[in-house]
């Protein structure tokens, strides 16, 4: 039987977590233990009440995610976070998350695992943030409208499509998530292409301001693609069940 000790060195090293700096309230790792057995891996987005109660009832003990308990900041521990935390102790689940460092691994990550299943293979680091590239461009002549069909068979869902640049693309740039407000300074970087999963409503009326496309797949639906891939690969290498618990926000 696997352990969560060896999951979590496994990870640490994998993901390089003490190296890259991330928002604190990422607190990437373990956010909770459990008595030490791992037997079966769990995938989600978010750590919510609905995707620890799937977990449990699927019974799963190493459930990732990749925002984690304490986006918020702190909070008292009562209510519904009180009855959510206990079901997790009663029912000796870990929960491991893993935000920027997922985002940005060259294989497992986000933006990788998206721009693969765009059918791009050359691709560089680009967009720096926290001392780490959290972008990847990519140098591609593709019709916009023909780009936004790949990413909604993609995602599996729709796309907006702000077509303020040019019908070819020329250099796209990819952040998963909700990299939206940055788009005056993707746009300096010579972008004529941004896909992203979600931007502020000002950021519409600034991708025609700039004449550059924006495609929005969704913040939930670009980054479903990072922890399928790592619970793929640990299921892989600890011999252990996986399946996504798949809890769409709408956002």
């Amino acid at each position: 039987m696997a352990t969560v000790d060896q999951l979590v060195d496994y990870c640490r090293d994998l993901l390089r977590i003490g190296e890259i700096e991330d928002w604190p309230n990422a607190l990437n790792g373990l956010q909770i233990g459990n008595s030490g057995g791992i037997t079966r891996i769990g995938a989600a987005v978010d750590a919510s009440a609905r995707t620890i109660d799937a977990a449990i009832e699927r019974r799963v003990n190493f459930l990732i995610v990749h925002h984690g308990l304490f986006w918020p900041g702190l909070q008292p521990i009562t209510g519904g976070r009180r009855r959510m935390l206990e079901r997790a102790l009663q029912h000796d689940l870990a929960l491991y998350s893993a935000h920027l460092p997922l985002d940005i691994h060259s294989a497992l990550g986000n933006n990788a695992q998206l721009a693969s299943a765009l059918g791009f293979e050359n691709t560089e680091p680009f967009f720096e943030l926290k001392g780490q590239c959290v972008g990847l461009k990519i140098n591609a002549q593709v019709s916009r409208e023909e780009l936004a069909c790949k990413l909604e068979k993609s995602l599996g869902g729709p796309v907006k499509l702000f077509g303020h640049g040019p019908e070819q693309t020329g250099t796209i740039g990819l952040i998963t998530g909700g990299a939206g407000s940055e788009i005056y300074a993707v746009a300096r970087e010579g972008i004529d292409t941004f896909i992203t999963g979600e931007a502020p409503h000002w950021a519409a009326v600034a991708a025609e301001e700039l004449g550059i496309n924006l495609l929005l797949g969704g913040h939930y639906a670009t980054e479903t693609f990072g922890v399928k891939a790592l619970a793929t690969h640990l299921a892989d290498r600890f011999d252990l069940p996986w399946e996504f618990l798949d809890f769409p926000t709408g956002l």
